[in-house]
């Protein structure tokens, strides 16, 4: 099953969503081991990448075996949008750009970014535009959230202006910003979108946890692709799983705790060579461990001694440990993992919802550092 992106094909149509702290090449390249689909950077700036921040020209960094280079921008200004799309197509040789339009971290939207931005449907499209204009053949595609809060859903406007302004494809996350990750996704919003929108592919986004969900997704919905996010953390084998429901095969079963190490030791040694330092590359492995052990039974004591490891050789050695053995109980592959806090109310700018037609770029907004 084909999706259509500008120029791109992705079969089986999945996308892999830009994570903060979690979606850089090493993590990405495990990914796509198991299977074909779109595999999207972190999220960098528009302005600190247009002004050239080490840390940011550092996060784009993409392995030998990305063939189709996709990068998730995140802008406030149509001018800076414009001019990182611009480079990185032209300097960076990018293929697809992503605009974040979802991010619900309060210090984003107190400023009028991320999901608070679709409430100013005409910036919104002054920014897509801009962006689709500058990124020439390279297709540009926007995320979104529900809306503000139930009160204030702005999918249905703001999307309508993306695709109006050029947008090659629209995702859904199906939660609203006051929600955060907290509760369930609301998947008759994505369907909303599909028969609103017929003309642009719908990407659907929110608790695919398994295979099966994202093939129940695209039926109820009539979505055209799926977004994959919390559910491949210490899962990138969900990517095979997708890969095989796509194409009718029977899914594989959740690995034994021995296949499960075998993963983490090639997680965490390609991290030390993204990286170039092995205390840096174990170091960030460690928020990973928790997201791989998410369910097996092995104790407390040990998840926090891993979680603690500085060398290559300390983390093997407390792997060597567990009991390879050791099964996944029924049902667990349906515990949440990663972000699970909200509700919480959503900080806006001073009259932000009463000046929906105002151009005005936030003040501010766009300062945010590059992955969130």
């Amino acid at each position: 099953m084909e999706l259509r992106i500008g120029t791109l094909s992705v079969d089986p149509p999945v996308v892999l969503a830009p994570m903060a702290g979690v979606t850089n090449s090493a993590f990405r390249s495990l990914c796509r081991s198991y299977g074909a689909g779109l595999y999207v950077s972190e999220m960098i700036s528009a302005r600190a990448f247009v002004e050239r921040n080490e840390r940011t020209t550092r996060m784009l960094a993409f392995g030998p075996d990305e063939e189709v280079r996709s990068v998730q921008l995140y802008g406030v200004d149509p001018e800076f949008t414009a001019e990182a799309a611009r480079r990185l197509v032209a300097d960076h040789g990018v293929h697809h750009i992503d605009l974040n339009f979802g991010c619900p971290a309060a210090k984003v939207t107190r400023k009028g970014g991320g999901a608070a931005l679709p409430v100013h449907a005409r910036l919104l499209y002054s920014i897509v535009d801009a962006a689709v204009r500058a990124a020439g053949p390279a297709p540009v595609t926007v995320k979104m959230r529900i809306g503000v809060d139930d009160g204030h859903h702005t999918f249905l406007p703001a999307a309508q202006a993306a695709a109006d302004a050029g947008a090659a494809a629209i995702a859904l996350h199906a939660r609203t910003a006051e929600q955060l990750y907290s509760g369930d996704a609301d998947w008759t919003a994505i369907g909303e979108l599909k028969s609103a929108i017929p003309g642009v592919p719908i990407l659907g986004n929110g608790d695919i946890w398994e295979a099966h969900d994202a093939l129940r997704m695209m039926d109820q919905t009539g979505c055209d692709g799926v977004v994959i996010g919390r559910g491949c953390l210490g899962r990138p084998w969900l990517f095979r799983d997708l890969v095989d429901a796509f194409a009718g095969r029977s899914v594989q079963p959740a690995p034994n705790l021995g296949g499960v190490i075998a993963v983490m030791r090639d997680h965490a040694r390609r991290l030390v060579a993204l990286f170039g330092d092995e205390g840096a590359g174990v170091r960030d492995f460690r928020k990973h461990v928790s997201w791989y052990l998410t369910g097996y039974p092995v104790g407390g004591q040990r998840r926090r001694e891993l979680a603690l490891c500085s060398t290559i050789s300390e983390l093997d050695d407390r792997l060597g440990e567990l009991d390879p053995g050791t099964a996944l109980p029924p049902g667990a592959e349906r515990i949440a993992r990663g972000h699970t806090n909200g509700p919480r109310r959503v900080d806006l700018p001073e009259r932000w919802l009463e000046t929906a037609d105002d151009l005005t770029v936030p003040v501010g907004a766009d300062a945010v550092v590059s992955g969130g």
